[in-house]
């Protein structure tokens, strides 16, 4: 796969994001290659717990604000539906992560952004270094991250979600932990895939039929409602994208300046 690497040890499987270059941003191919690597790990018997995790500097800047430029400058016919391509691609991805039977854990190193945050959120369980930071400032582009929202108020509830939503707040590991975010405190960068496959081994123990049908009593505790609201993201987001405010927020951040909102 061109941006994953898959590696199998025992019974856990490493799923890498392989674009450090661009910080692990969620370009159409890589979502692709996201969900078919999910598919074939799904396939291999032996895999009983996966670790999602990025090479470089960070986990994942979240959407890729260069593909958005290139659908803003498509005619103006086919933006909206390459749009909600787009978004259907993050929002099919994370509704397949918190389907998924096997155990799902996030080893955040580095910043999770937006989106990037979005896939962290649909994991089972997340370990993170001292220096991992999480934010969720779609609403500060001119967008609106209405995958991460949902996953927000669902993981750590409506009061918590605004303030980070509509603030735009960037929080550190510690904070992250202490919304229960985390299943233990911040580590060394050096030691997050380490402690990740601890928790990965841990949840292996059981026999897999067991723990495979525990995540799905957890997924359908959280209801249809959830996974309705990941649905329809997709069209809210990708209405959003046809705004004035978008197209001024993503060329601003590609000309490294501060936005002049209309």
């Amino acid at each position: 796969m061109q941006h994953l690497d898959v590696r199998i040890h025992d019974h856990v499987a490493t799923v890498l994001i392989d674009r450090p270059e661009k910080h692990g941003a969620l370009s159409p191919g890589l979502l692709f290659d996201l969900n078919e690597a999910l598919g074939d790990v799904h396939q291999e018997k032996k895999v009983r717990a996966v670790i999602l995790s990025s090479r470089g500097d960070h986990f994942c800047s979240g959407v890729d604000l260069q593909v958005f430029q290139q659908i803003a400058d498509l005619p103006e016919s086919e933006r909206m539906q390459q749009w909600f391509e787009y978004w259907r691609a993050v929002s099919e991805t994370c509704e397949k992560m918190l389907r998924f039977p096997k155990p799902i854990i996030a080893a955040v190193d580095g910043a999770a952004i937006g989106a990037g945050f979005a896939l962290m959120l649909a994991a089972d369980l997340s370990v993170a270094s001292k220096r991992a930071t999480f934010a969720a400032d779609a609403a500060r582009r001119g967008l609106v991250g209405g995958v991460t929202t949902a996953l927000l108020s669902f993981r750590v509830g409506a009061s918590a979600a605004a303030r980070l939503t509509l603030a735009g707040e960037t929080i550190d590991a510690e904070e992250a932990r202490r919304l229960n975010l985390l299943c233990q405190g911040p580590v060394a960068s050096d030691q997050v895939w380490v402690v990740a496959n601890e928790w990965a081994k841990r949840c292996s123990e059981g026999p897999a039929e067991a723990v495979q049908a525990s995540k799905r009593l957890l997924n359908e505790s959280v209801g249809e409602a959830l996974l309705t609201q990941i649905s329809a993201a997709a069209a809210d987001s990708a209405s959003a994208c046809t705004t004035e405010s978008a197209a001024e927020g993503v060329s601003a951040f590609l000309e490294k300046r501060k936005p002049s909102w209309p």
